[in-house]
């Protein structure tokens, strides 16, 4: 398949190859502006194919996007620079075709640069600018993030995000910090946080928690939020719905596997406010899981947990673990207690063996240990008349005996 049968629409860049934008003071919101109202904001639109395509080839069974970043000049106008921006345009309009794309186009349409990437096999490819923040690999996570979320970590409010990336009308990097990706990776765990690790803040663990480490990953949540967004694409009306789609046929007449021509899609927001951003969060959490894939690394860091994951900040997840570790759970308190005049009672469970309770936990003492145990059980109660019969002075090494008695029976009764 070819350019030449991907013919224009009609609909093209502006004359420098570049998509038009709003004015760049309007790049910035302020938290009066109305389209940074709770209904508008956070927002992230897409631009239909059908802006450069009047038909496409889709992939049936798309294969995930790769992000490869190129040099792009902002408002470069040398030939060279056009050409690159006008071509990284045109290629990523056609995310519809995936591991497809390059088929798209003849050698000629594509600068060295992105040919040399195209000429590597059916991959999908997704073009962006190398910046120094990268915000534009991470701009999907960034649109996500609710306005006070973006404020509480000192970022700022862009107008609306678009995916995937057409052209840079202005350099983001002027009004982005410095350390950018840090500020992004902070707000991004403390919005997701939630989903991972319900009822517990995320100021309970340190630092080097392993859950935390992956909450903050940039890099791990990318690919499950751009198939969010692809699938909410995918599930738009084409432009033309009176075209025929039909089995591309490339140029050697060969047929072409799991792809179709067909209109494009229509564009749309992929998601506009801050109640469809927060669903769009859950559902990134839900793909980043469809392969059981986080539920597992959760588990096991659950089941791996250290005292050291743990800040000092009262959580559930440390109340959880230190009553695991501590055996918080049990119910059982051994006490001797000395009584006057009674007869011991005994459990169903016990065995008596010549008037003398015999437990499984005896076992565990040692002779003289056993010697306290069988006197209490024998109904010698009194801590002075047990050190009479053994030979003490005095009750308090019976005292110190009853201590390590109670210690070792609370370990067996726990087990």
């Amino acid at each position: 398949m070819t350019s030449s049968t991907m013919t224009s629409s009609g609909m093209a860049p502006d004359h420098h190859g570049q998509i038009d934008n709003a004015p760049e003071h309007d790049l910035l919101l302020d938290a009066g502006h109305e389209h940074a109202a709770p209904d508008l904001f956070p927002r992230l639109t897409n631009m239909s194919a059908a802006f450069m395509f009047e038909k496409i080839i889709r992939a049936e069974v798309p294969a995930p996007p790769e992000y490869v970043t190129v040099p792009l000049t902002v408002r470069a106008r040398d030939e060279q620079s056009l050409l690159l921006g006008n071509a990284v345009a045109r290629w990523n309009l056609a995310w519809e075709a995936a591991q497809f794309r390059r088929r798209m186009f003849d050698e000629q349409d594509l600068p060295r640069k992105l040919h040399e990437v195209a000429d590597r096999g059916d991959f999908n490819v997704a073009f962006v600018p190398r910046t120094r923040t990268r915000y534009y690999e991470y701009a999907p996570l960034m649109h996500l993030l609710p306005r006070t979320t973006l404020e509480r970590f000192g970022l700022p409010l862009l107008r609306a995000g678009m995916w995937p990336y057409l052209a840079e009308a202005f350099d983001l990097d002027q009004h982005l910090p410095t350390d950018f990706l840090s500020r992004l990776g902070r707000a991004w765990a403390a919005t997701v946080w939630r989903h991972m690790v319900p009822g517990s803040a995320l100021r309970g663990f340190t630092s080097s928690d392993p859950i935390r480490l992956l909450a903050h990953n940039l890099d791990f949540w990318i690919p499950p939020v751009t198939q969010v967004v692809q699938e909410v694409l995918r599930g738009l009306d084409v432009v033309d719905e009176d075209f025929a789609e039909r089995v591309p046929r490339p140029v050697d007449e060969s047929v072409l596997e799991g792809a179709v021509i067909a209109s494009p899609r229509r564009g749309t927001d992929v998601w506009c406010g801050q109640d469809e951003a927060a669903e769009m969060v859950a559902w990134t959490v839900k793909e980043a899981d469809a392969d059981g894939r986080l539920r597992g690394i959760l588990d096991a860091v659950r089941c791996h947990r250290v005292e050291d994951d743990f800040s000092g900040y009262w959580t559930y997840a440390r109340e959880d673990f230190e009553r695991k570790l501590y055996r918080k759970r049990n119910k059982i308190k051994v006490r001797f207690v000395e009584l006057t005049d009674t007869i011991p009672v005994q459990g169903p469970e016990a065995e008596v063996i010549d008037r003398v309770v015999m437990a499984d936990f005896m076992a565990l003492l040692n002779e003289r240990d056993r010697e306290v145990v069988v006197l209490l059980s024998s109904g010698v109660t009194r801590l002075a008349e047990i050190a009479r019969i053994m030979g003490y002075r005095n009750h308090s090494p019976v005292s110190k005996r009853l201590r390590e008695i109670r210690r070792q029976a609370e370990l067996f009764f726990d087990r």
